[in-house]
């Protein structure tokens, strides 16, 4: 008799050390959680409005599979717009998450077998997608320094192989906040031409960026004809984490494929909630002006404190929702994320999490109301007072 088990692969997927620790946590009403990777205000009302008049004019049935015209057309004109370069709606598709579309790039181009690179630590789905399609994945990880956290260009220049099938970055990054020099992105470039390896983009930060309006992105350098694959969400800069939704820009090649991956997938993504996705890149800029603000204050805020705290240290994130820092002598995170919860009522995300790039520093989701973020870090003083 065979056991009823998953395939090895799945066995073999790493487990959410941040829900592991959430869980430990949960239940009771004592504990500031910095845990997750959203904001603690809900989304803007007029973005709800919209969806919420859609749903009650009965627009509940099926859509195309690609995301409805009228969305698309929305998100060519916002990325023209933002970048400065034409995105065609034909080359658009709208997914359900940003989680979702990272999965179909990865169906799309990868098959059983190839190599992936991917600059870490990094939210760990982007590691372990590849390796449920039964591919191997190679991490080349940012430092750590006095300005902040950098990429080796020359250690990721000698992963990129001619055996290498695609590169992940997403930038800027989550735990860390390193965000790609513009200047960095042409060389990238060429040498994914060069070897023919899928260049996939994770922007979903790309708007919560510190001093410039958006963080700089491939898709102007890059042609119709190239690899490269551009995923997306309105979670972050729309506060819309609930609401599942993202999209991808894509070679035209891709879009035939794409479109019967997403029929198998989730056949398309619910007609009243895109309602609301057009309206808010439609008429949000306001909202991801302020939301960039508030991080700005935010990021300086928090990290201005670790940073005074004994044994601490905290490289400045360039964007993203996060401080990643790490205090001396941890070893070992997820266990240290756990003592907070039971000495402080602090809810952190351990930077194991992240990959073993990530041991020994921890993620704060700074996404948070001063008040909230001053009683965290209150806490955190107290903790390490204790020690």
């Amino acid at each position: 008799m065979f056991a009823p088990t998953p395939r090895p692969e799945i066995q073999d997927l790493r487990i959410s050390r941040i829900r592991e620790v959430a869980n430990a946590g949960m239940g009771r009403d004592d504990i500031l959680a910095f845990w997750f990777g959203e904001g603690d205000q809900a989304t803007p009302g007029f973005i709800r409005q919209a969806a919420s008049d859609a749903l009650l004019a009965g627009r509940t049935y099926y859509t195309h599979n690609l995301g409805r015209p009228e969305l698309r057309e929305a998100l060519s004109r916002y990325l023209a717009g933002l970048h400065g370069a034409p995105i065609g709606a034909d080359r658009i598709a709208v997914t359900s998450a940003g989680v979702s579309a990272l999965m179909l790039a990865a169906q799309l181009v990868l098959s059983p077998g190839e190599r992936t690179v991917v600059v870490g630590p990094i939210w760990p789905n982007v590691v372990e997608i590849p390796k449920i399609l039964s591919g191997a994945v190679e991490v080349v990880p940012v430092e750590a320094g006095q300005g902040g956290w950098r990429l080796d260009m020359d250690r990721l220049m000698s992963a990129l192989t001619p055996g290498t099938r695609a590169l992940i970055l997403n930038s800027p990054n989550n735990p860390t906040g390193w965000t790609l020099p513009a200047e960095a992105r042409a060389a990238i470039l060429e040498r994914c031409r060069r070897y023919g390896i899928w260049l996939i983009c994770d922007d979903v930060y790309e708007r919560l960026t510190f001093d410039r309006p958006y963080a700089p992105s491939f898709l102007p350098l890059a042609t119709p004809e190239d690899r490269v694959i551009g995923v997306n969400s309105f979670s972050k800069a729309w506060r819309m984490t609930g609401w599942r939704l993202g999209w991808m820009a894509c070679p035209p090649a891709l879009m035939e494929g794409l479109g019967v991956l997403i029929e198998y997938n989730t056949s398309c993504a619910p007609d009243f909630v895109q309602e609301g996705a057009r309206v808010a890149v439609e008429q949000g800029e306001p909202v991801v002006a302020e939301l960039r603000a508030e991080l700005a204050a935010a990021r300086d805020q928090v990290v201005g404190a670790l940073r005074t705290l004994p044994g601490v240290e905290a490289p400045m994130p360039d964007g993203g929702l996060y401080a990643f820092f790490r205090l001396e002598g941890c070893r070992d995170s997820l266990a240290l994320c756990k003592d907070l919860i039971a000495q402080v009522g602090l809810g952190l995300a351990p930077g194991v999490a992240f990959g073993p790039e990530g041991e020994g520093w921890l993620r704060w989701c700074f996404a948070a109301r001063p008040e909230k973020n001053a009683a965290g870090l209150e806490r955190l003083a107290a903790y390490l007072g204790s020690r």
